[in-house]
């Protein structure tokens, strides 16, 4: 459901920044993509479009392209690097900013070189260098056997990427972004604005509420993380461990090898009645063309509301995957692998959110 509707939303955007659309076009097909349609006018709806503000479409180089705000974590790849970096906003910037900063590094020179170098209809590998945001490529014959026969040599801030030659594609621009633009968001910069964005409907500002809390001067949304989410604050009221207890707009938490709290997604909404849940999160360990802010969903037996989200009889759908073909393969084949390790994952909700998620339900 929810990539057709991503491909609704792409063909209005498309229509309605195209030449010669004319008005009426233009209202039908915003009324045809309104997440009301769907989702309601309860808080589901209101967070289908905080996600879908993380994806904007683009024609370039002649291809309609609708994409998605790309993953960007600080210190995820410096490991072998001699430099860190930091990602624009620090993972963290609201999606109106970045997709300022990404339409201006796709009309930059660099890009357009980049794309003319994938089009030349030659394959090659690109070799992609985040702490210098520069690229380069290689034809040698030994290089791209190499690479064909997975012996990867590229390094976590040097990533190589095998391409034909054919032209760009929706991944090398995501590629670009990433490691040339420094642009995206980590998990829990997603998490924190769509839960924000809720805020805003029911009439808070999420940041200035919890702003004592958090931390930290300037905008809030630089400090939280995922420790704030799996924090002891009074603010964090924990959810029992049963599908019949979740709710829209809670924070789904995985923990890490070290016991704590690595990694955060949001709840987009429960159906006991058909048994899914979907939730929407954003990370690059996932199949090439879902890399960044996507969704991802649980189905369950509605027979048994109260079986916990660790039971194995559960299927998760989001299936995980190196960032970069070549590269290391996850621990985890899916998120429900990942959520069970370690001693399993929890959800947790924000209390200041109770008053404007009831405010936004009373429109229904």
């Amino acid at each position: 459901m929810g990539r057709r509707i991503a491909f609704v939303y792409a063909l209005y955007l498309l229509i309605t920044f195209a030449p010669g659309a004319d008005e009426e076009t233009e209202r039908n097909l915003k009324a045809f993509a309104d997440p009301a349609k769907v989702w309601g006018r309860g808080v589901e709806g209101v967070i289908e479009e905080a996600y879908r503000q993380c994806f904007k479409t683009y024609i370039l180089d002649g291809k309609v392209m609708n994409l998605r705000m790309p993953f960007a974590q600080n210190n995820e790849r410096d490991q072998l690097s001699d430099k860190s970096w930091e990602f624009i906003g620090g993972g963290k910037a609201d999606p109106g900013s970045l997709w300022k900063n990404i339409t201006e590094t796709l009309d930059s020179d660099d890009f357009q070189a980049y794309t003319e170098t994938l089009g030349e209809g030659k394959e090659k590998v690109m070799i992609l260098d985040i702490p210098t945001k520069a690229w380069t490529y290689s034809r040698d014959l030994f290089d791209i056997a190499r690479m064909k026969a997975g012996a990867y040599r590229g390094l976590p801030h040097r990533p190589y990427v095998l391409v034909e030659g054919d032209g760009i594609s929706e991944t090398d621009v995501y590629n670009y972004l990433y490691c040339i633009g420094w642009t995206g968001m980590d998990c829990s910069g997603f998490v924190w604005h769509t839960l924000s964005h809720v805020a805003k409907t029911g009439g808070i500002d999420l940041g200035r509420t919890l702003r004592k809390v958090i931390g930290g001067k300037g905008d809030a949304a630089y400090y939280v993380g995922t420790w704030f989410f799996a924090s002891r604050s009074r603010e964090i009221i924990a959810v029992k461990d049963e599908i019949r207890n979740i709710r829209p707009a809670d924070v789904l938490l995985f923990r890490g090898a070290k016991g704590g709290m690595v990694h955060s997604a949001v709840i987009q909404s429960v159906d006991l009645k058909a048994g899914l849940i979907r939730y929407l999160q954003s990370t690059d360990e996932a199949p090439l063309a879902e890399r960044g802010v996507h969704e991802s969903l649980i189905y369950f037996n509605p027979a048994r509301p109260a079986t916990s989200l660790s039971d194995p009889s559960l299927v998760w759908s989001q299936s995980r995957y190196p960032p970069f073909p070549g590269e290391q393969a996850s621990a985890f084949s899916d998120d429900g692998e990942r959520y069970r390790a370690f001693g399993g994952g929890k959800v947790v909700r924000l209390r200041a959110l109770a008053a404007p998620i009831q405010k936004i339900n009373q429109r229904r």
